[in-house]
This record gives C-alpha cells, sequence and structure tokens, in this order.
C-alpha cells in the first residue's frame, strides 16, 4: 500500500502481520541498543517494534546500505543512517517503512492506521472548522471512506515529515489539509497541506505548504508525504 504513494526514489517494505507471507514478517533479531529499550515492553509492543525495523533494515538493503540498528532520536522520531530520509508506521497487523536518499527527498512521512472512525471527540481536536467542512462535503460523495480517520493519517504523515527539517513540533492545528478524490477512483486521492506557521527551509528556499497522497484497502488507510529539494 505504501509504496504505491510514493516516488520511485524511495524505497518502501510492508508487512501484513495479520497474513504472513513469505519474507514479510520474519524481522530480523533486534541490535542490543533496539532490545534494552524494550526490555520491559508488553509482547505487543515488542513486536511491533520489530517487525517495524525488520521493515527498515530490508529498505536499507535494497537502497545498498549495510543494515543496522534504528534508534529513536528527539520526539522519538527515528534516526537513519547518514545519507538517508525515511519514516516508520505500523498498526494492528501492519508495519512498513520508507526510505530514500537524502539526495533524492528532502524528507519523508508515512503513517497507516485502521479505517475505522475516530474515537467520539477526536475529530474536534485534529480538524480544523474549514476542514471539517470539507470532509462533511466529502463524506457526502463518497460515504464509505472514513474521512476522520484519513485526515489523522495525512496530518501524522505532515508530522514526520516536518520534524526532521525543523526539530520542531508541529500541532494538527498549524497544518490547514484539503483532500482529493483521483478522479475514476473512490479509494485513493492526494492532499495538500497548508503549513499555518512558518515552514522549514529546503535548499534555502521556505517551504509553505507539503504535498501528500492517500488510499484506502485492505481495512487500511494509508498517506505519505514527500518532501523534494528546491532545485533550479
Amino acid at each position: 500500500m505504501i509504496e504505491e504513494l510514493l516516488p520511485e526514489s524511495v524505497v518502501a517494505v510492508e508487512a501484513h502481520t495479520d497474513e504472513p507471507t513469505e519474507g514479510t514478517t520474519s524481522a530480523p533479531g533486534l541490535y542490543p541498543e533496539e532490545e534494552a529499550l524494550i526490555a520491559r515492553a508488553v509482547e505487543k509492543r515488542r513486536r511491533e517494534f520489530t517487525v517495524v525495523r525488520g521493515c527498515a533494515r530490508r529498505a536499507m538493503e535494497k537502497l545498498g546500505v549495510p543494515p543496522q540498528a534504528v534508534l529513536p532520536g528527539d520526539r522519538g522520531a527515528p534516526r537513519w543512517p547518514d545519507g538517508l530520509v525515511g519514516s516508520m508506521t505500523h498498526c494492528e497487523g501492519y508495519a512498513a517503512a520508507a526510505l530514500a536518499r537524502a539526495t533524492d527527498l528532502a524528507s519523508l512521512g508515512i503513517d497507516a492506521e485502521p479505517h475505522l472512525p475516530l474515537p467520539d471527540d477526536v475529530l474536534s481536536s485534529v480538524a480544523l472548522p474549514d476542514e471539517g467542512l470539507r470532509l462533511s462535503a466529502l463524506a457526502g460523495e463518497h460515504p464509505a471512506i472514513h474521512w476522520d480517520r484519513l485526515l489523522f493519517s495525512a496530518k501524522e504523515s505532515v508530522y514526520k515529515a516536518w520534524f526532521p527539517l525543523t526539530g520542531k513540533w508541529l500541532d494538527f492545528t498549524e497544518a490547514d489539509i484539503e483532500v482529493f478524490v483521483d478522479s475514476g477512483r473512490t479509494t485513493s486521492g492526494g492532499f495538500r497541506a497548508a503549513l499555518l506557521v512558518p515552514g522549514p527551509v529546503v535548499d534555502g528556499r521556505r517551504v509553505g505548504r507539503f504535498e501528500g497522497r492517500w488510499t484506502v484497502g485492505r481495512g487500511l488507510v494509508a498517506t505519505s508525504v514527500s518532501v523534494p529539494h528546491e532545485r533550479g
């Protein structure tokens, strides 16, 4: 699911852990420094932590980078090997990692969520008033999509792409997201995130918005944001 949302320069590896497939869920053992982080974690947390790092290491191999530990940095963001940018996500039954060379992309973010409605009262803390109106219009046209969950996922992807470029928190209310549906389709599309605070500086230019993609399938909603270099 994730790979179809990303540019060709990105390598994505995913694991549908509810339906084991050869080569996707047999995550390698943890490095000692990773093991130390979850020594007291419950089994579910250990499994998710291990599987998503297995995805990340397979993505490193595809890029010709020796597999290595993926440790959390500031605010839990993964620290990638020099020369790489990337993102990871996991939810019940699914995990994925996406990596690219830093020369190809400035940053990227991915997120996957169960395709279910958000818990009661969560949307009010996630959506801006205009976003809520746009989601209501989309729900009228495409009622099978849980647009509230999609918006939440899109904002997660925006944050994951934002943080490595800024080292700062980005609140849900600091990005205004407009969602689009692909022509002739009902389960995929794009979105545009207007940053309501000063955006990151990429290659000497301040970025005011992020572009993303979304898809729904297999009981999941997945989103991605790719931040290109500001060349030319």
